[in-house]
């Protein structure tokens, strides 16, 4: 039986920086990862909020920290992690079998949130997307509704901008929750028109989307659009391990800044734990405390 030193769940910032730390201090470890490597950062553009870059695409930071936990001997495999059992020697469940490790970081980050609308799930891929620098271009010279009023959805907006005719921001607020700076932008962009204190009510078209109805206040209004792209929070994705780490009402893991969970020799780190601010500096953060707490919990057993 190959038992690891660590293994990690996800490889995202987070899990990466984390692999960086455990073998830097000759610790073995595994990443698995059942989506992209990298994360969610791999589809932002152009990120200007990390330490010792100007400006980076997130997929050339993300590519950055692979390269870098690969040379140091880093294992890396697609594996989805179904369960953790816990014990001196942890058992990670995934769909390729058990793997073993010591300690594990759980490392997994969120998903994008849906409306809820009735036939959303059909939409996408049909109209619905939640990345632009993935699907943009296949909007070019049409009409976009971006749904959300965050860092993500302004940004998301600015890129679409770029190319598209006319782009929809819908918030449910009558302000928006991102950066001033991003904000700022919006305002200055002609062909990007904001709508406020506004909820997307309904989907409207048979196989693809065709247009949305909004609700503001007592009144609707239906707007015709050839794509929207929804970016309205994030769920975290601890379904598979909610049953034997402690999370908080909103489903992330009820863990401080010392990434430690309530079972022994497992951590949390990134997005989905329990913080305040969720941005790449925090996650590759929390990677480098749970590492370091997985070795210190190595050398007491």
């Amino acid at each position: 039986m190959n038992i690891y030193d660590i293994i990690i769940i996800g490889g995202g910032p987070a899990g990466l920086t984390a692999a960086v730390y455990a073998l830097r201090a000759n610790k073995t470890v595994l990443v698995m990862e059942k989506g992209t490597f990298g994360g969610q950062i791999t589809s932002s553009p152009k990120v200007e909020n990390i330490p010792g870059f100007v400006s980076v695409s997130g997929n050339e930071f993300a590519e950055k920290l692979m390269e870098q936990a690969m040379d140091l001997g880093a294992e890396i495999e697609c594996l989805e992690a179904f369960s953790i059992t816990d014990g001196e020697v942890k058992t990670v469940t995934t769909d390729d079998g058990d793997y073993f490790a010591k300690a594990v970081i759980i490392a997994a980050g969120t998903r994008h949130r849906l409306l809820g609308l009735p036939r959303e799930e059909d939409f996408i891929g049909n109209g619905i997307s939640f990345c632009a620098v993935c699907d943009g271009a296949f909007y070019q010279c049409k009409e976009v509704a971006v749904i959300g009023g965050g860092n993500s959805a302004l940004q998301e907006s600015i890129l679409l901008s770029e190319s598209c005719s006319r782009v929809y921001l819908v918030q449910n607020l009558d302000y928006f929750t991102g950066e001033e700076k991003l904000i700022s932008e919006i305002k200055a962009i002609p062909n990007i028109t904001p709508i406020t204190n506004a909820v997307v009510d309904a989907l409207l078209g048979d196989d693809h989307l065709t247009g949305i109805r909004i609700k503001h206040g007592e009144k609707y209004e239906e707007i015709a659009i050839d794509g929207m792209f929804t970016a309205i929070g994030l769920i975290p994705q601890l379904e598979n391990f909610n049953t034997l780490i402690n999370v908080n009402s909103y489903g992330y893991a009820d863990s401080g800044e010392d990434c430690t969970t309530n079972v022994g020799g497992i951590f949390v780190a990134g997005d989905c734990r329990s913080k305040r601010i969720r941005q790449v500096a925090t996650a590759v953060s929390d990677g480098a405390i749970a590492a370091l707490a997985a070795v210190d919990y190595i050398k007491a057993l």
